[in-house]
């Protein structure tokens, strides 16, 4: 499945609906109706080939729109500064899902097997 890392609490924002937007330089090779893996890990992920183990799943979510980032995204993206030339995600059909077992984050958009004990997060 296709995944995405977050650093915390970002992931958790997006799976607690605080959070609508991901903000990134980059456009996502997603389907609009196809889910992405988001995880959440605590390290910024800087350089290609950057890796973090102790990654934990916290949504399935949806890219439905990628747009240029607006100043008024600014609530719906929590994020604490503007620049030009970002693009916001719409993120849809967010689903909190939860795992006790650690994965992989990696940049940008990879391939990870879902944990074996996922479940939806009641």
């Amino acid at each position: 499945m296709k995944a995405l890392s977050i650093v915390a609490p970002g992931g958790s924002w997006i799976a607690s609906g605080l959070k609508t937007l991901e903000v990134r330089r980059w456009k996502p090779e997603l389907h609009p109706d196809e889910d992405v893996l988001i995880v959440e890990n605590k390290v910024f992920l800087r350089q290609d080939g950057d890796e973090d183990d102790a990654g934990r799943v916290v949504a399935l979510a949806r890219v439905a729109v990628v747009r240029p980032f607006m100043p008024e995204d600014m609530a719906a993206a929590c994020a604490s500064s503007f620049e030009d030339g970002w693009l916001s995600w719409e993120l849809t059909h967010v689903r909190p899902v939860t795992s006790a077992i650690a994965v992989k984050a990696a940049r940008g958009i990879y391939e990870l097997a879902p944990p074996t004990d996922i479940r939806p997060r009641s």
